[in-house]
């Protein structure tokens, strides 16, 4: 690599739906600013991966393949220089919440952080950080190099947390206790029973959303896994200052979607193999994501309803997670469900109790509709394949996504999730959605597959030679360049 060669550091968060879409978009850079400088064809700027990595009791069973995979095929990813670096381990802290532990964790880290990015050999062009991570925009800051925020979800979570710091002033109240709608430019009001579950109480959590926000404004740059063609109305809003009024926002680059697929195995999975004797568009997957598991009854209003509902079904159920840990185990299904349903069923529909590969399955021309937590890497995968969707929030800003893909983009179709019951959802009610998603005669589910196909063009599209998300990190690249004076 040429000596006047600079480095992109990245600091992700950990968790496979930060990390690996962060690597992505990093080596997507690498490949927008390949042959810049260099007579051999390596690219003109290397990736630094700064990892502050969970202990293992609190670490995905995927992250340690995922850092492997990566460091491994990074020589061979088309030459591309990208290296990692353990940061010093650091004890838990104390907290009261996933976005509370998330953002002091990571901002225990800053001192280690500031260390490793002034040893690196390498200038560096820029310091690209996950959106949990604005605390470490003190670093750059005192290290005098732009810093750059990477937001995972969707433009319509980010205008809210734009939004927040005033919306905070606002209302008095919890949102939970407060009624009607929060206007949340861009969108249609948004009912505030439907706000991200860490908005709902002005809690440690809320706090700590509130605060990246406001942080959020100080950034170099704002780099969003969407795709422009999708949310404009919000991006626009964003874009025009509606959600901070009479404040400059950073700029928006829209590099979505951002998802990495990797060849298909030699021996196709065997939920794969199943689809393969199913008609086409004709089964409703239902996958949870990586935290995604139900407690008995939940199981057993699934199963009734999907019995009911006469359509083909491929079924990823989990077990509940092990104490002190959120991940799911493998489910018994035995035990879990219904007695003789497995029986009854068979042939129309199958339940897969382990980790399933998702992005295969909605590839699959046999997968038709796709129930969800709504998680924005599940939803930028299911919209890649055209597949409409039947949300099932759970957590996080699932519920916002939901109402965003439903009254929004008209990509899914509404089932009616009992928030103040746990998110629960009634046999009937799944029964009800599933049909709505899967009849032939369902107007509801043609509108629904029309808007999904939309999306899949516009997904498509944008990452495209000439598409909206190349020209978005063409041009991020560049500043990055200029700023650096590579």
């Amino acid at each position: 690599m040429a000596s006047s060669a600079a480095t992109v550091v990245l600091i992700p968060f950990c968790v496979s739906g930060h990390l690996t879409p962060m690597l992505e978009v990093g080596k997507r850079m690498l490949r927008s600013r390949c042959c810049g400088d260099d007579d051999d064809g390596r690219p003109a700027m290397s990736l630094t991966v700064l990892l502050a990595q969970l202990p293992e009791s609190h670490r995905a069973p995927e992250i340690d393949e995922i850092i492997r995979r990566e460091a491994a095929g990074a020589s061979e990813d088309s030459g591309f220089d990208v290296r990692f670096h353990c940061l010093p381990a650091e004890e838990l802290p104390d907290f009261r919440g996933g976005e509370d532990f998330i953002s002091r964790f990571m901002q225990q880290h800053a001192s280690h952080a500031r260390e490793a990015i002034a040893g690196l050999e390498s200038r560096v062009a820029a310091v690209v950080l996950d959106w949990f991570c604005t605390t470490l925009l003190d670093v750059t800051r005192d290290l005098g190099l732009p810093g750059y925020v990477y937001f995972t979800s969707a433009a319509s979570m980010l205008a809210l947390l734009l939004r927040l710091p005033a919306l905070d002033k606002e209302v008095a109240v919890d949102f939970e206790e407060m009624g009607g709608a929060v206007d949340l430019p861009g969108l249609p009001p948004v009912p505030a029973a439907l706000l991200p579950t860490p908005v709902m109480k002005k809690g440690c959590n809320y706090e700590w959303l509130v605060y990246h926000g406001s942080r959020f404004m100080e950034a170099a740059g704002i780099i969003v896994n969407t795709v422009a063609e999708l949310e404009p109305a919000v991006l626009e809003a964003i874009a025009d200052g509606r959600c901070v009024p009479g404040r400059r926002v950073p700029a928006i680059y829209t590099v979505g979607p951002v998802l990495s697929f990797k060849p298909p195995p030699e021996k196709p999975h065997e939920c794969v193999r199943w689809l393969d004797a199913q008609p086409r568009a004709s089964v409703v997957f239902l996958c949870f994501g990586s935290m995604g598991s139900f407690a008995p009854p939940q199981v057993l209003e699934i199963a009734a309803g999907l019995e009911r509902s006469g359509h083909r079904f491929l079924w990823v159920l989990r077990g509940r997670p092990p104490a002190g840990s959120p991940y799911p185990t493998d489910a018994d299904a035995d035990e879990l469900l219904p007695e003789g349903f497995l029986e009854r069923t068979k042939g129309r529909g199958m339940v897969w109790p382990t980790w399933a590969p998702q992005k295969d399955i909605l590839a699959h021309a046999a997968v038709g509709g796709f129930v969800t937590h709504g998680g924005w890497n599940s939803t930028l995968e299911s919209l890649w394949h055209g597949v409409p969707m039947a949300p099932w929030p759970l957590y996080a800003e699932q519920h916002l996504n939901a109402f965003e893909l439903v009254r929004d983009m008209g990509v899914a179709v509404e089932m009616e999730v009992d928030r103040k019951r746990g998110n629960l959802v009634e046999a009937a009610e799944l029964e009800r959605a599933v049909r709505c998603l899967m009849d032939e005669g369902s107007e509801e589910g043609r509108m629904a597959r029309e808007k999904a196909a939309a999306a899949k063009a516009a997904c498509r599209n944008a990452v495209d030679g000439g598409g909206s998300s190349i020209a978005a990190l063409r041009k991020l690249t560049q500043e990055m360049a200029r700023m650096s004076s590579i």
